[in-house]
């Protein structure tokens, strides 16, 4: 969603760059070993893994062909060590936040979405609101069987996308070379946007080196580039770039109403 230069800047160009992970149905032993890192990274917020946290026994099913990448995925958000890095130590909203972000690959979209997590884990427990996420339709689409989850939200063109969804990541999302654990944050992050329904700001690292820090003033002004729709009355099928500037407290209607006229968002930058 991000063009290349604000993908640097921002610290997405590897997700920017990167293809899916996929297991194959022919594969060879190093497949298997791409896509167990790939899963572990992404399932455990790039968190450091130790050789004695492993799952040796999901890891050896896998490699068996017994099980599938979305099992294995969900073997590793049901396991003790998930809970122990996750579940245990965060406030409920944020435990959520970071349940979309590992097993679906992008932020929460609204409200409805987290009060609808919070009743069904009080409602059935900790295993169903792990499955939630892992058995919906929307991860059957975006996954299958055989893909590792990945950051949908810094692309474009998915499922079901929104395009508050590309601020929001970014907020969870807070470096190439970061883990959710070392933020030290256990409170959700998402809280005053969502429950008003406005994108989150957008800025550049402050510290260079990938750190993918977002935020700033309510009050910033941001400038859009747009791929401008071509008219359906013109013969024209070109598109045009063009810039607007909009401030924060209109950010989130105009980046709806360029979706709903099907333009497309390159960039969004503070001013």
């Amino acid at each position: 969603m991000a063009g290349l230069q604000e993908a640097g800047r921002l610290g997405i160009k590897p997700f920017e760059e990167a293809k899916p992970v996929e297991l194959r149905q022919h594969r060879e032993e190093d497949d298997v070993k791409a896509v167990i890192w790939a899963a572990y990274r992404q399932v455990l917020g790039n968190e450091h893994l130790m050789e004695s946290e492993r799952l040796s026994s999901a890891e050896s099913l896998l490699r068996q062909g017994n099980i599938s990448v979305r099992d294995f995925v969900r073997a590793i958000a049901q396991s003790e060590l998930y809970r122990r890095k996750f579940f245990y130590s965060n406030f409920h909203v944020r435990f959520i936040e970071l349940n979309y972000k590992h097993l679906l690959g992008r932020a929460p979209y609204d409200e409805a979405e987290i009060a609808y997590h919070v009743d069904l884990y009080q409602d059935k427990g900790y295993e169903a609101e792990i499955n939630s996420y892992i058995d919906s339709l929307e991860y059957q689409q975006s996954f299958g069987d055989n893909v590792v989850p990945y950051y949908r939200d810094f692309q474009t063109d998915h499922a079901g996308q929104r395009t508050v969804g590309f601020s929001r990541l970014l907020h969870l999302y807070r470096g190439y070379a970061n883990s959710d654990r070392a933020q030290g944050q256990k409170q959700a992050r998402l809280t005053w946007e969502v429950a008003r329904n406005m994108a989150t700001p957008i800025t550049a690292p402050s510290s260079g080196a990938l750190s993918g820090a977002t935020g700033g003033n309510r009050g910033d002004v941001y400038r859009l580039r747009i791929l401008q729709a071509a008219s359906p009355r013109s013969t024209v099928v070109r598109r045009t770039t063009t810039e607007v500037l909009v401030s924060y407290d209109q950010l989130s209607n105009k980046l709806q109403q360029l979706s709903r006229a099907g333009s497309k968002v390159v960039s969004v930058t503070p001013v």
